[in-house]
């Protein structure tokens, strides 16, 4: 057994200062209160200092250090995997783009190789981003490769791996039947890259459609005549929204304006980051399209955002300082309502029966250790110290 002692121990609803958590193999048996007497364990690490929260869950992520989801690969996938636990990230959801059917079937095989000899962070399913989307909101989605909703083409992907999320634009034609389709076979169908109207989003809830795809960022905006998906946002008490909290795709005050307005437990950080994140700035790639990243900002030569180069810390402080908001509250937008909404157990809370699924911060929200599973799979310190 493992004793993690003397953390701030913030969790959905708890926040619980100078306490112990006690771990057996995968799971968290205890989490012991300030001054309670703990057992003696063979292994003891002192976290003084430092606040412990459930490893964070990205459910929107096309690569990072220079690999990306759709290169196919399965080393490129297990580095994406390394790098997402320097950021806390203990499960995360890799991401593809509009792109033919063949390279489809390419990334999923990776991730699947990757998952049958997983060293880092978890992939529980796969986000599918397209194709399925609305050409006049393509972003930094290839406009070659869009095509109608084919509910054949995803069974057999998800024959090849686990799909989790399908994003698609809801007005589609044939749209409606295929989110019906996914909801009766557990696939979660979320809007994007959408010009639909707030009645066509109402239509496909009824069939099943449950979240909103970096919301805000290319779907119908809100008018006071017509308020759209980004009305939807705000009206709907069941919809789950994705939030690039960089500051970029949200501007400060629409994220401040966000939490004021809709219910944190509908509310699930992503970091949507693409091959440049964690690199220095220059040229890359995203689907075949030329990205150009300056001080941060990944964008297309004609200027639309292609994903960020976010870490999801990064992100989870920028709310925290945007906000206000009590951290027992904000956690839960860290991986618990990612879990939830996806209908996964065991997952985003640290409490008796959950996995040992474990990010350790400082107070400046730097990732100083990931634990998954209950094993330690990042130590900065020790990083640092081989530099």
């Amino acid at each position: 057994m493992k004793l993690i002692k003397n953390v701030t121990v913030v969790s959905p609803d708890v926040y619980m200062p100078k306490a112990s958590i006690l771990v057996d193999g995968d799971i968290i048996i205890k989490v012991f209160a300030p001054g309670k007497e703990t057992p003696f364990t063979s292994e003891v690490i002192d976290g003084e200092g430092l606040m412990a929260m459930p490893g964070f869950f990205d459910i929107h992520t096309h690569g990072t250090l220079g690999a990306d989801v759709m290169h196919g690969e399965e080393e490129a996938i297990r580095k994406i995997a390394k790098g997402k636990i320097s950021e806390g990230v203990t499960s995360f959801l890799p991401t593809t783009l509009t792109a033919p059917f063949e390279d489809l079937q390419k990334a999923m095989r990776a991730v699947a190789d990757y998952a049958e000899n997983r060293a880092y962070a978890k992939v529980p399913g796969v986000h599918i981003e397209g194709p399925y989307i609305n050409e006049n909101c393509a972003g930094a989605q290839n406009p070659a490769f869009i095509r109608l909703p084919n509910t054949q083409e995803i069974e057999a992907l998800n024959n090849l791996y686990n799909i989790s999320v399908v994003s698609l634009a809801v007005e589609k034609q044939g749209a409606m039947e295929f989110v019906h389709d996914m909801s009766k076979q557990g696939i979660m169908c979320s809007a994007a890259h959408t010009a639909a109207t707030y009645h066509q989003l109402k239509s496909a809830k009824r069939n099943g459609l449950r979240h909103l795809t970096h919301y805000c960022n290319q779907m119908t905006p809100l008018h006071h005549r017509e308020i759209g998906l980004v009305g939807a946002g705000i009206m709907e008490s069941d919809l789950k929204l994705e939030l690039i909290c960089d500051k970029i795709h949200l501007s400060p005050e629409m994220i401040q304006l966000i939490f004021k307005v809709q219910d944190i437990d509908n509310l699930m950080l992503i970091t949507d980051s693409m091959e440049a994140s964690g690199l220095e700035d220059g040229r890359y790639d995203i689907g075949g399209l030329a990205v150009n990243v300056q001080e941060g900002v990944a964008t297309l030569d004609s200027g639309n955002l292609a994903g960020s180069t976010l870490k999801f810390n990064v992100g989870l402080r920028n709310i925290y300082q945007l906000t206000g908001i009590p951290l027992e509250k904000l956690v839960k937008t860290t991986s618990y309502n990612q879990a939830k909404s996806l209908g996964m157990e065991g997952i985003g809370k640290i409490e008796a029966g959950y996995k040992a699924d474990l990010v350790l911060l400082d107070n400046d929200f730097e990732v100083v250790q990931t634990y998954i599973d209950g094993e330690l799979t990042y130590d900065a310190a020790s990083i640092q110290e081989h530099q």
